[in-house]
C-alpha cells in the first residue's frame, strides 16, 4: 500500500509516503510493535520514524536503563509491607508474569527464525537483593517467605550467613565489618537484557517482512487528514510526511509533547517531570570480572522507584560491565537529547494546574533531588561503598544517563498526581496512541503493545486471536514456561 510523492517547494521538497501504521520513535516500545503488526499483517506497510541516526540511542540504550529483565526476584519497591510487617506481593507477581510474556514472545521469535541470536541480547545473571540492619533483615524474610511459594519465584534463596553471602558477592563482603547485619535473597533465575541490542535486532526482523525505519526524521505535527493521520517530519532533504490510518508515538519523553500537538483528547491535563540520572562505571576490567550479580538496595526515603541503589553486572555489546547507581539528577529536558525548553513548552492551559498540585505532596521528591543535585564524586563513592566497601576512586568514572518523564495525571480539572509507572494513552476511536511514563516499560513492552492491539484494532481481534495463540501459548503453568524460555533463550534452567 505505501507509494512516495515528492512534490518540488523550491529548495525544500515535501515528500509524501503512504503506510498502514506509523510509528514515532525507533525505541523497544515502537519495536515490539513493529514486529507484533508484521506478523499479525505481513501485508501491512509500517513505517518508524527516529529523530536520531539510529534505534535505541535514547531510553532503551543499554547505559541509558538498568537492563535487569525487571521481574521483580529483586527489586524491593515492588512489594511494600503494610503497618503490620505484611508483605504485599501482587505487584511483583504481575510485572513477573509481564516479563514471561515478553519471554515467550522472545522465545517464539527465535524459534521462528527472526531472531537467531538471543545470546547477544538476554544472559543470565543473578539477581539479588541486599539489606542492612535488623528491620531490614525483618523485611526481607517476610518478603522471601511471601514470594517463595509462588511458581515464578521458587528460585529465589535466602541467606543471614556471611559465608554464603561472600560466595554470592565476594566483592560485596570484602573489607566489611563483621559486626555488619547483612541480609540477601538470589535467585539464579534473573537476567540481563541488552534492550538497545533487542530493539535493533527486533527493528531487522521486521524490516525483513513490511516495515521500514527512516532515520534522522524529526516528527514536528500529527494532524488529521480526514480519516488518516499526517505524521510530519523534518530531515536532511526537507519535509516528509506519512499518510496512515493509525500513529503509535513510542517516543520516550517526546511522547507527552506530541500527543499535545496531536490534539487528542485523552491527553488534556496530563503532564510530565523530568529526571535524569548518573552512573558510576567501573574501568578496572579486573574488578568487574569478580562481580556476577545484580545486587538491589532499598531506595532511600523519598526517592523515585527508578533511583533503587544497585550493583548491577552488566553485558554490553558483548562487554561485561560492572555500574552503580543510578544517582538522580534533574534537567528540564524531555530527551538526552532534547532541549532545555522542553518542560516548559509542554506546560498548557488543561495541565498547568494539575501540575503545580504535585509539588506539595511530593516535597520529599524534591529533597531527594536537591541531596543528589549536590553531591560531589566523593559524596557519590561513599554510596557505593554501602555495597562495594573497598572501592576505590581510580577504578570508576562518572556517566550520565537517560531521561524519563514521570508522568502527572490529571485527577480532576485542578488536581494531578505523580506516577512512576507507564501508562499508554489512546484516543477513543483508537486510531492514535501513546506510551508515556517509565520503568519496567522495557521489560513489559510485550505486554503494553499487546494490550494496545486490543484497544486501537478490536475490529481484527477474531481473526488475530489463532495467530496471537501461536505466539503466546495458553496453558503452560509458570514453571513449565519458565523452563521452556529458558531452554530456547539459551539461559540456565530454573527448577522445576
Amino acid at each position: 500500500m505505501s507509494h512516495f510523492a515528492t512534490v518540488s517547494r523550491d529548495r525544500a521538497p515535501l515528500t509524501v509516503e503512504r503506510a498502514d501504521a506509523v510509528l514515532v520513535g525507533a525505541g523497544i516500545a515502537s519495536a515490539t510493535l513493529a514486529m507484533l503488526l508484521s506478523e499479525l499483517e505481513p501485508s501491512w506497510t509500517i513505517v518508524v520514524l527516529e529523530r536520531l541516526n539510529g534505534a535505541a540511542l535514547e531510553s532503551s540504550h543499554a547505559w541509558n536503563n538498568a537492563g535487569t529483565g525487571h521481574s521483580a526476584l529483586c527489586e524491593l519497591n515492588y512489594t511494600p509491607a503494610d503497618a503490620h510487617g505484611r508483605i504485599a506481593i501482587e505487584k511483583a507477581v504481575a510485572i513477573n508474569e509481564k516479563f514471561q510474556l515478553s519471554r515467550s514472545w522472545w522465545a517464539h521469535l527465535v524459534d521462528a527464525g527472526y531472531l537467531e541470536a538471543p545470546h547477544e541480547f538476554i544472559r543470565t545473571v543473578p539477581h539479588m537483593s541486599l539489606v542492612l540492619g535488623h528491620e531490614n533483615r525483618r523485611f526481607l524474610k517476610a518478603r522471601h517467605e511471601a514470594l517463595a511459594a509462588h511458581p515464578l519465584f521458587a528460585s529465589l534463596d535466602y541467606t543471614e550467613n556471611p559465608a554464603t553471602l561472600a560466595e554470592w558477592a565476594p566483592l560485596v563482603m570484602e573489607g566489611r565489618s563483621t559486626r555488619e547485619t547483612l541480609t540477601a535473597t538470589r535467585s539464579l533465575a534473573g537476567t540481563d537484557v541488552d534492550f538497545g541490542q533487542l530493539t535493533r535486532s527486533l527493528l531487522a526482523a521486521a524490516e525483513s517482512v513490511h516495515t521500514r525505519v527512516h532515520y534522522d526524521a524529526d516528527v514536528v505535527d500529527l494532524r488529521r487528514m480526514g480519516r488518516e493521520w499526517g505524521v510530519m517530519a523534518r530531515t536532511s532533504s526537507g519535509t516528509h510526511v506519512v499518510r496512515a490510518p493509525f500513529v503509535f508515538v513510542g517516543a520516550g519523553g517526546a511522547a507527552l509533547p506530541l500527543l499535545q500537538r496531536s490534539g487528542i483528547d485523552e491527553i488534556r491535563g496530563y503532564g510530565g517531570f523530568p529526571i535524569s540520572g548518573q552512573w558510576l562505571r567501573c574501568t578496572n576490567p579486573e574488578l568487574a570480572a569478580r562481580h556476577e550479580a545484580k545486587v538491589y538496595g532499598k531506595a532511600a526515603v523519598g526517592a523515585p522507584p527508578m533511583s533503587v541503589p544497585h550493583l548491577d553486572t552488566r553485558i554490553i555489546n558483548g562487554t561485561r560491565e560492572l555500574m552503580f547507581g543510578p544517582y538522580a539528577g534533574w534537567s528540564p529536558k524531555f530527551l538526552k537529547s532534547g532541549s532545555v525548553t522542553d518542560l516548559f513548552r509542554s506546560v498548557r492551559p488543561s495541565n498547568a494546574l494539575p501540575m503545580a498540585s504535585v509539588a506539595p505532596g511530593n516535597l520529599d521528591l524534591l529533597a531527594y533531588l536537591t541531596s543528589q543535585l549536590t553531591q560531589s564524586f566523593e559524596d557519590r563513592l561513599s554510596a557505593l561503598r554501602e555495597y562495594l566497601p573497598l572501592a576505590e576512586a581510580q577504578d570508576w568514572e562518572l556517566l550520565t544517563a537517560g531521561q524519563r518523564v514521570q508522568v502527572i495525571a490529571p485527577k480532576s480539572r485542578t488536581r494531578g498526581t505523580l506516577q512512576f509507572g507507564t501508562e499508554l494513552i489512546t484516543s477513543a476511536d483508537g486510531t492514535m496512541s501513546g506510551l508515556l511514563g517509565a520503568s519496567p516499560g522495557a521489560s513489559t513492552a510485550t505486554s503494553i503493545m499487546l494490550g494496545l492491539l486490543t484497544r486501537a484494532f478490536p475490529e481484527h481481534s477474531s481473526a488475530w486471536a489463532p495467530r496471537l495463540r501461536a505466539m503466546f501459548p495458553e496453558g503452560e503453568s509458570p514453571s513449565d514456561n519458565l523452563y521452556r524460555t529458558s531452554r530456547i533463550l539459551g539461559l540456565t534452567q530454573p527448577p522445576r
